[in-house]
């Protein structure tokens, strides 16, 4: 059963009750990210998003991690470019336990100056560590390159040079003009009655006031359309293999086409049976891993491919690539091939939501970009709707070669760069 209450603060509490489960999610949900960020402030949603950890006036922050460790529970929290989330999963019995330690976490933080410092570390540490990981880092380059001057396009966890440069003060002013009760949604899946948990969440969320309450319809950083670009860009690393990520326009999070682009995604490259991984891998040898991803917004997406190949192959996966994106475009898809990737889509999206934390997230999320509950019976409608020919016709309009983005990461020469690598088929 999902329901949804809205406190007279704006305050969204969103719920699917599961009586059947013995575990309740809980999450937190802001809606701001990254991507409203200015380029000085880039890395400050996610400087949050952990100082909120480092204790509050009643809990310092081993007590936080003891007190869930203590019920068994899980307490996490992450961000992404639109929005940030603060979780606990638990016993339904502790769901008490659960609420108060978010609550209080959201509310009572210190932000203590030893503890920003000790975190801007850890931080620091984890852009290292992203930056060492070529795999991912490919994935952060290729956002710039395709989104240009956008903040949309900005890693998550910031830059060493602004990570540096947050003091207290900045911290709690976009703290406060960014964590409004307009902009926060509370979202539970598991074994809880609705209304008893708008009366908890009430008693604790319902009085937070908004600090900037003339200020509601302001737009935030970053709210623009991004401009997509297009070209190659290669990115100079000392590594044994080439890492690359090929990729084009997309479909938003509400597009009407997003089941479309579920289906030619998952076709493409989104399992062990799928074209890219079945020529590039099982075919050729060409790579180890080799997937498509899509990635959607609320105003915009792209569609991509990404593969780790070495040096002397990487121009031959990228034509490979380029020619699997062609055959789809020009209608080479078999109506079992069709039938197989939406049973592999329906499968998968419904063994996913087995758990009450996936739930927590899919009704948030519906609840950001639709407004309302889509269930998985329209969904799985929706998904065995699309025709073959609604596939050839998105991937008509998408794959086109002077609107592709090639990012490139490894160590190759000036030369090879320049010479060798080409859209062009």
């Amino acid at each position: 059963m999902f329901a949804k209450t809205v406190l007279d603060n704006g305050i969204r509490i969103v719920s699917h009750e599961m009586p059947e489960h013995r575990s309740v999610s809980l999450g937190i949900w802001v809606e701001s990210g990254s991507r409203h960020e200015s380029d000085a402030q880039n890395g400050l949603s996610h400087f949050i998003e952990h100082l909120l950890f480092k204790g509050t006036e009643r809990r310092s922050a081993a007590q936080i991690a003891e007190e869930m460790d203590a019920v068994g529970g899980v307490i996490n929290a992450f961000t992404s470019k639109e929005h940030t989330c603060y979780y606990a999963k638990v016993l339904d019995e502790n769901l008490p336990l659960a609420i108060d330690l978010l609550t209080d976490i959201f509310l009572h933080s210190m932000f203590d100056a030893e503890e920003i410092e000790r975190e801007r570390s850890v931080i620091l540490q984890e852009i290292s560590q992203s930056e060492d990981t070529p795999d991912d880092y490919v994935h952060d380059l290729f956002s710039l390159d395709f989104f240009k001057d956008h903040p949309i396009a900005r890693p998550i966890c910031g830059r060493e040079k602004t990570v540096t440069s947050f003091q207290r003060e900045d911290i709690l002013s976009f703290f406060k003009s960014r964590y409004r009760p307009r902009r926060v949604i509370v979202s539970a899946a598991g074994n809880f009655r609705h209304d008893a948990l708008v009366h908890e969440i009430g008693a604790r969320l319902g009085s937070v006031k908004d600090a900037f309450d003339g200020q509601r319809t302001a737009s935030l950083e970053g709210e623009s359309v991004p401009e997509m670009g297009s070209g190659v860009f290669p990115h100079k690393k000392a590594l044994e293999q080439v890492h690359l990520c090929l990729g084009v326009a997309g479909i938003h999070q509400s597009d009407p086409k997003r089941y479309v682009a579920y289906v030619l995604n998952t076709l493409l490259g989104g399992g062990m049976s799928s074209r890219l991984f079945q020529e590039i891998r099982e075919k050729r040898g060409k790579a180890y891993s080799v997937y498509s991803f899509s990635t959607s917004y609320k105003d915009v997406g792209y569609l991509g491919v990404y593969a780790g190949t070495s040096l002397e192959s990487t121009e031959e996966v990228v034509d490979l690539v380029a020619k699997e994106l062609q055959k789809l475009a020009a209608g080479d898809v078999t109506d079992e091939e069709l039938r197989r990737t939406q049973g592999q889509l329906v499968g998968s999206m419904m063994l996913g939501l087995e758990s009450t934390d996936s739930w927590m997230s899919h009704i948030a999320r519906n609840e950001i970009y639709f407004g309302k509950t889509v269930t998985t019976e329209e969904i799985c409608q929706r998904i065995r709707a699309v025709s073959r020919d609604d596939v050839v016709q998105l991937g008509n309009e998408l794959f086109r070669a002077d609107a592709m983005t090639l990012t490139l990461l490894g160590d190759f020469s000036e030369k090879f760069q320049l010479k060798n690598l080409s859209m062009d088929n």
